[in-house]
């Protein structure tokens, strides 16, 4: 069974930084778009960052500059990692993937394209 599994969230201060993890299981996410996402409360779900099978990496502006995504293939596990956090940060983050086809330049931002998301962990931003 294809499955996601994120960790690594918690309470951090501003300035501080996570990060996040996504173990995947039942495929081997080489081949795959893994995107990350976050849902604050209130907000719709919004795109953070993503990666393409050959690597090609994609950030929002929000997080540009600060968010660093990356993939372990010994693992198949995707990271973001997450520095310099704010205040606006704070969101329960999902990673997602689509086994059914392989993207190899461009990842995904359309959070409707993704098939297989994981449970959520929530990341806390507070002073």
């Amino acid at each position: 069974q294809v499955q996601l599994v994120e960790s690594g969230g918690g309470l951090v201060q501003p300035g501080e930084s996570l990060r996040l993890s996504c173990a995947a299981s039942g495929f081997t996410l080489d081949y795959s778009a893994i995107g990350w996402f976050r849902q604050a409360p209130g907000k719709e779900r919004e795109v953070v960052s993503c990666i393409s099978s050959d690597g090609v990496t994609f950030y929002a502006d929000s997080v540009k500059g600060r968010f660093t995504i990356s993939r372990d293939t010994a693992k198949n596990t995707v990271y973001v990692k997450m520095n310099n956090m704010k205040l606006e940060d704070t969101a329960v983050y999902y990673c997602a993937t689509d086994p059914t086809e392989i993207y190899y330049l461009d990842c995904p931002r359309d959070p409707k394209t993704y098939d297989v998301w994981g449970q959520g962990t929530q990341v806390t931003v507070s002073s």
